[in-house]
């Protein structure tokens, strides 16, 4: 074992972040209405929602979303080969108090959080931070999950909020 493992080892040890599962992607395409129909009709994804900004949330389990796609509105952003561009690459962890564990850890690492809160459809509270090169990341728990009747929540229940603590002290209504 080299000295260099021994360190992550031991840091890996000490981390309270317990990611249950990789949740979700979301990446930025040309043109949205092609993808989508992409997903949906070549692969077998259902549309969970569509937000005020353009973006498509789709999945393929009862989580409300596995993929969410945006349109690549920023050309700066374009990538010089024209591959995926990703926006960020979920982990789930189970439950808030966990989630507010792991975002005072790796702010006490000097880990850069962007972004907290919760956002819209999904519902799920979260964090984003960036690693060491830049790509960013979230942190989540709690995601809506879709039942039989196929029905996501409705906007005027997303209850969007800027702090994990706001989030945990508003909850959002478990049936819709």
């Amino acid at each position: 074992m080299t000295a260099e493992t021994a360190v992550a080892q031991k840091h890996a040890a000490q981390s309270p972040i317990k990611v249950k599962k990789i949740g979700h992607l979301v990446y930025e395409v040309a043109d949205v209405a092609r993808t989508v129909k992409f997903w949906t009709e070549m692969l077998g994804f259902k549309v969970s929602d569509k937000n005020e900004f353009g973006m498509v949330f789709l999945r393929t389990n009862s989580d409300h979303h596995t993929i969410a796609v945006v349109e690549n509105k920023k050309k700066d952003k374009a990538r010089d080969d024209h591959g995926l561009r990703v926006d960020h690459l979920a982990l789930e962890v189970a439950s808030m108090d966990e989630l507010i564990a792991a975002r005072d850890f790796l702010k006490a690492q000097g880990v850069p959080v962007t972004w907290e809160g919760r956002r819209g459809p999904g519902g799920n509270p979260g964090f984003h931070c960036l690693d060491p090169d830049g790509y960013e990341f979230e942190l989540y728990c709690d995601m809506d999950q879709i039942d039989a009747r196929g029905l996501s929540r409705p906007p005027e229940q997303w209850n969007r909020v800027s702090s994990l603590e706001d989030a945990k002290a508003k909850p959002l209504p478990q049936r819709w």
